[in-house]
């Protein structure tokens, strides 16, 4: 959530910046003018409360004299009365103001590129070169059904579309890619985490999963305002919530792996086919909290170990650097890793990896104490690593085998019990 404070001091920066994110500015005039408003309802509220006080001690004085204080006790009710519906004009004005803040997106850092949408984004390396086929290489989706391994079928019956039965040798290989990933990030120094699969309302609104994306997220049919979480972020930032925190504590390292639950509203017609776009899907997750003067540095290090998975598993991929127009909703800065997909011939994303700066921390109220004793907000940072079911995706095509079996890549083998390709 973006600072009041920043919005009317540095209007028309605040206001061009996010017209650099395809954001309707318009909006902000109603910001600056609740604010206003809000200022002018607690400075009465409390010009009242201070004539109530001192009509109070009035009172008290002209009753210990036994003096008619009838006056007195007629403008003390006056002003209660007066006080009592500026408070409700008040509630009113900060719920909206609160509603408009949380739907407002994060200012993109200044060394974002501005650019309206992922055609603008800007490529910062490649890693690899895709193989060479001497066969036309298959979509993962059929070498799976081929290998009798992905089961999309069996799965529409039991649920619907976009889920899908993994058996046998690919069942083996997404738990080997969990346990490879897991065990890669403690070794980079983050601390493995097992959180909930399921996030109340207040938990989602800190990470801005709502409200603006609530169309995007399973809702339990339950009296608790319960949701299957879209990704362990959501867990492990708001592990901090509410919460001070000394700086000489900071940074929080978590990795977390989960099943990750999204509607995927408005893609109708994308990636219908296929790991691509899930219903359901399992996230190795990395999140950071930590002190402003930190999170530049543990960025890149979460885009580092990101990366080092894909060289260790020999995947060609590109990284990315997300333009103003293409960014998601709470980040102020994000790189993404894109891995060679063969038969489609392109780069897809494998990992989005984010700065929020102090967006989140805003939302969940995770702050800390510094050296000099002020206290501030925090920075969280997010990011894949990897999302799994993709990752099986790049290891079916990339080594895939003209006879239908696929290579395991070398670093996977000791955790496929040995195991070095799949076979019918």
């Amino acid at each position: 959530m973006l600072d009041i404070k920043k919005i009317e001091s540095d209007f028309e920066t605040v206001k061009a910046t996010l017209s650099n994110r395809n954001f309707d500015t318009s909006i902000l005039d109603e910001i600056i003018s609740l604010n206003k408003k809000r200022k002018e309802l607690t400075t009465s509220s409390e010009t009242k409360k201070a004539e109530v006080n001192k009509l109070s001690r009035e009172i008290g004085e002209l009753k210990k004299n036994k003096q008619d204080a009838d006056s007195q006790m007629k403008q003390v009710a006056q002003f209660k009365s007066l006080m009592e519906s500026e408070a409700s004009e008040l509630e009113e004005v900060q719920k909206k103001q609160t509603s408009i803040l949380l739907n407002i997106p994060n200012l993109p850092e200044s060394s974002v590129p501005v650019g309206k949408d992922e055609d603008h984004n800007v490529e910062v390396k490649r890693w690899g070169n895709p193989r060479v086929f001497d066969f036309t290489p298959v979509d993962h989706a059929d070498i799976g059904e081929r290998l009798g391994m992905l089961d999309f079928e069996s799965a529409a019956k039991i649920t619907g579309a976009r889920f899908v039965v993994y058996k046998a040798g690919i069942a083996r290989l997404e738990r080997a890619l969990i346990n490879f990933m897991l065990d890669h990030q403690a070794s980079k120094g983050f601390t493995e985490m097992m959180t909930p699969f399921i996030a109340h309302e207040r938990s989602l609104i800190g990470t801005g999963n709502l409200p603006k994306f609530e169309d995007q997220l399973f809702k339990l049919n339950s009296e608790q305002p319960w949701y299957l979480i879209p990704t362990s972020e959501v867990t492990l930032t708001n592990l901090k919530r509410e919460q001070i925190i000394e700086e000489s504590e900071f940074p929080f390292l978590y990795a977390a792996y989960s099943p990750c639950f999204r509607s995927e509203a408005g893609s109708h017609g994308k990636d219908v086919k296929g790991l691509i776009r899930m219903h359901q899907f399992n996230k190795v997750e990395m999140v950071s909290i930590c002190s402003p003067s930190q999170s530049e540095e543990i960025h890149q290090k979460m885009v580092g170990s990101a990366t080092e998975i894909l060289e260790k598993l020999g995947l060609p991929y590109r990284q990315i650097i997300l333009c103003t127009g293409d960014m998601g909703f709470a980040s102020q800065k994000t790189y993404d890793l894109e891995v060679w997909v063969p038969s489609q011939n392109k780069y897809r994303e494998i990992s989005s990896i984010s700065n929020c700066g102090d967006f989140q921390a805003r939302r969940a109220n995770i702050r800390f104490r510094n050296k000099e004793g002020k206290v501030e907000f925090a920075h969280t940072l997010n990011g894949s690593g990897l999302a799994v079911g993709r990752t099986v995706v790049a290891i079916l095509e990339n080594y895939q085998q003209k006879d239908g079996s696929v290579q395991i890549p070398e670093a996977l083998v000791p955790y496929m019990g040995g195991l070095k390709e799949i076979r019918k």
